[in-house]
């Protein structure tokens, strides 16, 4: 058996790093949580109209509403089965800043076709997007996102181009420091660069099975529409 991520990228998953391939094998096969602690060096917003909607997103957990730097944050990597009976890893977020800790709250599934992840935003599952997951040459990893879609009771909408933004993450192993590297960057098509982060972090590992899922972590609300 293998976890949700090597099964979505297959043979390239065997082209990552070999601490990448251990971090992002994490899954109920496993048995294994894991747990990043480190420093974002930055957290960055983009033109000032964007901070009102990083607010409201910020309500449900979505995306941070406070730039800053050398920011202490914790990622919670932590596989279960949800509500509906699918494997589940949580990314759940924690930036330590200044006056306010914020969260940013995501799950991830298997896509129904095996080939993607689909990826769950905030407490309660309003917003999910296909996430597509690549090995870089240097044994990095390289994840971007699809199509959002906004859910809410009988309400399932693609969220339109001229509101919505792609995110990229890349993911690095530094082998000189022993640290993980992080960058993300959340970019509108029509007015370039919203948010972003990046910075460090170790991590380390935990029986899921004796642990368990911390009370907090899982969503308020979970969505059953891929």
């Amino acid at each position: 058996m293998t976890s949700i991520f090597q099964t979505a990228m297959g043979p390239g998953f065997h082209r990552l790093h070999p601490a990448l391939r251990r971090r992002f094998s994490v899954g109920l096969a496993s048995g294994e949580a894991c747990t990043g602690r480190g420093v974002m060096d930055r957290i960055w917003h983009g033109p000032a109209f964007v901070k009102p909607f990083l607010a409201l997103g910020a309500t449900r957990n979505i995306l941070v509403p406070r730039a800053g730097r050398d920011i202490p944050f914790v990622i919670e990597n932590v596989p279960y089965a949800d509500t509906f009976g699918r494997e589940t890893v949580s990314f759940v977020r924690t930036f330590d800043l200044p006056g306010r800790v914020r969260r940013f709250d995501a799950q991830m599934v298997l896509g129904p076709r095996g080939d993607r992840i689909l990826d769950y935003l905030g407490t309660h599952q309003h917003l999910a997007t296909d996430l597509h997951f690549h090995a870089e040459p240097d044994g990095s990893l390289l994840i971007r996102s699809g199509t959002h879609r906004f859910r809410e009771g009988p309400v399932d909408v693609r969220v339109p181009d001229l509101i919505g933004a792609t995110a990229e993450v890349r993911e690095s192993y530094d082998e000189k420091t022993g640290r993980f590297r992080i960058r993300v960057r959340v970019v509108n098509r029509y007015v370039g660069p919203l948010f972003g982060y990046e910075g460090s972090f170790t991590v380390s590992y935990a029986d899921v099975r004796a642990r368990g899922v911390r009370p907090g972590l899982r969503p308020v609300r979970e969505e059953a529409r891929a």
